[in-house]
């Protein structure tokens, strides 16, 4: 079998995901290549897509991406801390190139950027399984809905774009998307149960297959450190609580702003003295942060060892997000033996087992936020048996291992059941 993925990138949460996939599933012995818009390191497998020649001569005044992005310009008043994308600048001749390399199915992943356009994904006409990373397939330009609804029929008046127009920006994605789609070949993977249930759900995929396949995590590579050696490689402090959470960006549904104030609550708790706060993703910034505690920058981490040693040597994990799928943090954290705490949202339930493994918070309660992160850190025999169960929970539901057996079982499935159709097919009409 011969297998493409197809990726804007090898990079951050989707890209790493899919490519973790091609590497395991080479593993097993398949035969798979990944399609990608800018490539890093010398795999052979991993292919590029030049752009078209049009394309080119425009980019030297404006990026593709910006090129797609031009329509929002006539909503001013959109939120711009949320990622919207349109996909319908042609920047990629990807069919052409998808039909040189000829494979028997197609895994989707994170095709955004302006890589795939919505146009584009019928004439790749061979079976495709889509990878959801978010919510941008089914919904008309978002990446994550809010609290929005409007999927489930066909978009329009969108919050995120600042519109009470019907027929708005969202609406035209939408209509476009169901122009294009509705006849393809396709089923729907998604790493998270909330995530399957938002598919089938919305408007496009109520119809469709819908299996969960959770991402998976290496590890070998994540595994628990010996706290006080993590602790002294990072220069960190040895008799400290430490509560660790990453970047936060400009991203409002990442829930920093809901994690400060629930630091700061903590801190008045009585803790403040021995309990200090590690961040990583991001520099010291220049305006002092009130956090409650003592704070320790540790960056960007690139590789993963270093990010192994800042999850070992944190006796806590925070991820604080108000609407997320199945983040690679959370799923890092808990296979190096660190319990996290969550609010109950999203994919979050999928991972986190409340007070077995971390500790999940109700939705957007500052309290409860910081109770949790107190619960887990008030008693050191209760955390011992939280990091074994945490890395217990990753050792058997989220290795690579599994994570490709589940796609190489649905990509078998989906060819026998299709070449059985057309054999049939062929029978009748010979008769």
């Amino acid at each position: 079998m011969k297998v493409l993925l197809i990726s804007t990138s090898l990079e951050g949460g989707a890209g790493g995901s899919a490519y973790r996939l091609h590497q395991s599933l080479q593993n097993l012995g398949m035969d798979s290549q990944i399609l990608v818009q800018t490539k890093f390191g010398d795999d052979e497998a991993v292919i590029t897509v030049p752009k078209h020649k049009l394309v080119k001569k425009l980019s030297k005044l404006k990026s593709e991406q910006r090129l797609d992005s031009l329509p929002l310009k006539f909503y001013p008043n959109r939120d711009r801390s949320s990622s919207f994308s349109l996909q319908w600048f042609p920047a990629y001749p990807i069919p052409s190139k998808v039909a040189q390399l000829n494979p028997d199915i197609i895994n989707l992943r994170w095709t955004c950027a302006s890589f795939l356009q919505i146009e584009s994904i019928p004439k790749l006409n061979k079976p495709l399984v889509w990878t959801l990373s978010d919510m941008w397939a089914f919904t008309g330009g978002c990446h994550y809905s809010q609290h929005c609804d409007r999927y489930t029929d066909s978009c329009g008046a969108c919050p995120q774009l600042g519109s009470t127009q019907d027929c708005d920006l969202s609406r035209w994605v939408w209509q476009r998307k169901a122009k294009a789609w509705k006849n393809l070949n396709l089923t729907v993977v998604t790493p998270s149960s909330w995530l399957a249930k938002c598919a089938s759900s919305s408007s496009f995929f109520k119809d469709r297959r819908v299996e969960v396949i959770p991402t998976a995590v290496d590890t070998k590579k994540y595994q628990p450190t010996e706290q006080q050696i993590a602790r002294k490689l990072l220069n960190l402090p040895q008799y400290k609580q430490l509560i660790l959470f990453g970047a936060w960006g400009n991203s409002h549904r990442k829930g920093f702003h809901l994690l400060q104030p629930a630091l700061q609550n903590l801190s008045k708790s009585g803790c403040q003295d021995n309990t200090e706060v590690i961040t990583f993703g991001f520099s010291q910034p220049s305006e002092q942060l009130d956090l409650g505690f003592k704070s320790h920058y540790l960056g960007k981490l690139n590789d993963t060892q270093s990010l192994a040693l800042a999850y070992s040597a944190a006796d806590v994990f925070v991820a604080p997000s108000m609407q997320d799928n199945l983040p690679n943090t959370v799923l890092e954290a808990i296979a190096c033996g660190t319990p996290c705490v969550a609010f109950k949202v999203g994919g979050m339930p999928d991972v986190i087992e409340h007070q077995q493994n971390g500790y999940l918070a109700q939705p957007y309660s500052i309290e409860d936020l910081a109770q949790g992160i107190a619960w887990i850190l008030k008693d050191r025999d209760r955390l011992q048996k939280l990091s074994y169960s945490a890395r217990e929970k990753a050792e058997r539901e989220f290795t690579l291992e599994q994570y490709a057996r589940k796609y190489k079982s649905l990509f078998n499935e989906i060819l026998e059941s299709q070449n059985g159709y057309f054999h049939t097919k062929k029978l009748a009409l010979s008769r």
